[in-house]
């Protein structure tokens, strides 16, 4: 049963999440992969032409005939190919008849026979996911993860001053400030946002066996190895000459890892934000018209950091298992890695739904620095490793039991640190280094540290 508005889509991320992820149809829908198959092969003719002279040279409408078949491919045309493939059962042959059928009646009739010329179904596939990997990288994942560099990086900088208590095992521990700890996620993520720019995704076109087999039986003279350089340089690609039917994923394999890797420290800051609003020290601000609960009214619930939470827990368990799948084929070939390779848009779109979440969760958060100082005026204990670490540098050498029998599994105060630093027999300087002490200002370097990473 469904109707317009609910198609019944199987996966949430066509249809309650299509809005967010619709930027990633353009790579890794099904119309997607015909249309850059259909590119691919295309491309490979006119190079044909153009590098081996093998096909006659084309004119200059000819050239605007295929670059048109590729710039106007429509779903009428994507259409055509399925039902080819309903014939087939072979997807990229269904492409080659697509083609064949375009052509014939025009001046390119009589090159028919150059399509597909000594290629393997896999040497269309692997090219055109590699643009589809590429592409999506740098339209879509890079700039929805720059923007969250940018809100913590403004956080960082808002916030680098203000003192915080921080938590080892849960339990108060020292100060720090809420900026420095923004700043330990930005520095992170910058790191792996570096990694995933520069990446250089790897494919191969070289025939069944990865020998050129096929091609150099047909034109022995052609340097068939320097040719596949240049056809899959021109998608500003990397070509691995040392392959079977397949490319080795070892290299997308590593893309993948590095967004697991990337996924991983958001979930580790997804879930640090949650702790910090459900403590009190962020405050979602309330949206006009949302509802927080069916029946408790006052809930402003932190929605967005447990959806992304969920949706890079989802993204990792697949890109987990591309490591694990993707590695490891059959001899020359099977056929095993196919259907999962027509998931990579499953994972990327639970991480795009992550960030966008994540996102829109950020602009939502502010400071409540009172409950914060709050809580640092409670814990006066929090400054015990400062004052024992004075103390051992002034000679003292019980100076950690001391601090340990004061504070520990204790409450002091304000009052009763300056009470028992009166009490102690060290020289005044000492005790004027304790005095200067407090949960506000206990803060080390964290202000230079944030400068350090802004």
């Amino acid at each position: 049963m469904s109707n317009d508005q609910f198609p019944g889509a199987l996966s949430p991320l066509d249809d309650r999440y299509a809005r967010e992820t619709a930027p990633l149809r353009e790579f890794f829908s099904e119309f997607a992969l015909i249309r850059l198959r259909v590119r691919v092969e295309i491309d490979y003719l006119i190079t044909l032409s153009r590098l081996t002279h093998l096909v006659r040279p084309l004119t200059d409408s000819e050239l605007q005939l295929l670059q048109s078949l590729k710039s106007n491919f429509s779903a009428d045309d994507a259409r055509a190919v399925k039902a080819h493939e309903q014939t087939t059962r072979h997807d990229v042959k269904a492409i080659e008849y697509f083609l064949r059928d375009r052509l014939a009646t025009t001046s390119l009739a009589d090159i028919i026979g150059w399509l597909h010329f000594g290629l393997t179904s896999e040497d269309i596939n692997l090219i055109a996911q590699a643009i589809a990997l590429r592409y999506s990288r740098n339209e879509v994942l890079l700039p929805a993860l720059e923007k969250i560099i940018a809100q913590l990086t403004t956080l960082a900088r808002q916030y680098k001053s203000t003192p915080m208590l921080a938590r080892t095992h849960g339990q108060p521990a020292v100060p720090t400030t809420l900026g420095k700890e923004f700043a330990v996620f930005l520095a992170r993520l910058k790191k792996q946002i570096a990694i995933l720019r520069v990446h250089r995704f790897e494919t191969k076109l070289a025939g069944a066996v990865g020998n050129f087999n096929a091609l150099v039986a047909a034109a022995p003279h052609i340097d068939w190895p320097a040719f596949s350089e240049n056809f899959i340089r021109a998608y500003d690609l990397e070509p691995n000459l040392i392959t079977t039917q397949l490319v080795p994923y070892d290299n997308w394999v590593r893309y993948f890892d590095t967004l697991r890797l990337t996924n991983s420290v958001l979930i580790n800051f997804t879930q640090d934000v949650w702790r910090y609003i459900s403590d009190d020290y962020l405050k979602s601000r309330a949206v006009a018209g949302e509802v927080g609960s069916s029946t408790m009214p006052q809930k402003v619930n932190p929605i967005d950091f447990e959806n992304a939470e969920g949706n890079l827990g989802i993204a990792n368990a697949l890109f987990e298992h591309y490591a694990r799948k993707l590695t490891v084929s059959r001899l020359q070939r099977d056929l095993s890695d196919s259907t999962v390779r027509r998931t990579f848009g499953v994972p990327l779109g639970h991480s795009l739904l992550a960030y966008t979440n994540l996102a829109r969760g950020l602009d939502r958060i502010d400071a409540n620095e009172q409950a914060m100082r709050a809580d640092l005026e409670s814990h006066w204990d929090v400054v015990a490793e400062g004052a024992q670490t004075i103390l051992r540098a002034a000679g003292v050498r019980d100076a950690y039991e001391q601090l340990k029998s004061l504070t520990r599994g204790k409450s002091i105060t304000e009052q009763s640190f300056a009470e028992w630093i009166d009490q102690l027999t060290v020289d005044e300087s000492v005790k004027a280094q304790l005095r200067s002490l407090s949960p506000f200002t206990y803060l080390g370097l964290a202000e230079k540290i944030v400068e350090r990473i802004l």
